[in-house]
């Protein structure tokens, strides 16, 4: 029998998806690609970290048998490929993108934790889920990929992961761990766009 999953609403669901997906398509259209590899920058960005976090802990890969998924890929695609790149300069893609990340990387952890994946690596499912998509959106633009920057973007993805793992494992209701870790894991990415935040880097000998 699979598992409960605390639900996420539809429409906030496939919100998250479309803007990982419009940083794809935005990605391979300021590369001046075709309209095939533009759609395929936007499927793989917005399926690929729940893709991969499925496939790790043996869930069904999510947007197979939705009706709606892979749709808005293709749409968002279309959006991309027939308007300015121009148009989506500036900081509003960034703050919609920090809000998908926290989200995505709260569900994967819970997600991972409901098909009883023990706590830890959950947290780490979640990153999965938060980053993944980004990170082979870069690889596949030959560009440093979010792991290879500084900039506070996985750490805001497993601060909303550890907490969501931390709220379930104390038995907090799904609605209050939703609310804190998403809330957390967005205002840290928020900070880090706003004020420029980033890690230190090693200095080496």
């Amino acid at each position: 029998m699979q598992p409960a999953i605390p639900a996420l609403p539809p429409a906030l669901d496939l919100f998250g998806i479309a803007v990982f997906a419009l940083t794809g398509a935005l990605a391979a259209a300021r590369l001046r690609q075709t309209f095939v590899t533009v759609a395929f920058f936007s499927l793989v960005t917005g399926v690929g970290g729940g893709s991969l976090r499925d496939l790790l802990i043996g869930a069904p890969v999510f947007w197979i048998r939705d009706p709606f998924v892979a749709p808005a890929c293709l749409a968002v695609a279309l959006v991309a490929w027939f308007t300015p790149v121009r148009w989506w300069q500036g900081r509003l893609l960034e703050w919609a993108d920090a809000l998908g990340l926290a989200v995505y990387s709260v569900f994967g952890t819970i997600k991972a934790l409901s098909w009883g994946v023990p706590v830890v690596a959950a947290i780490l499912m979640g990153v999965v889920t938060g980053c993944s998509g980004g990170i082979i959106r870069d690889v596949l633009a030959g560009r440093p990929s979010i792991l290879m920057r500084p900039e506070l973007y996985v750490t805001a993805a497993a601060l909303a992961a550890g907490l969501a793992g931390a709220g379930i494992a104390l038995g907090l209701s799904a609605g209050v761990t939703w609310a804190i870790a998403v809330a957390a894991g967005f205002s840290l990415r928020g900070a880090a766009i706003h004020w420029s935040l980033a890690l230190p880097a090693h200095e080496g000998d």
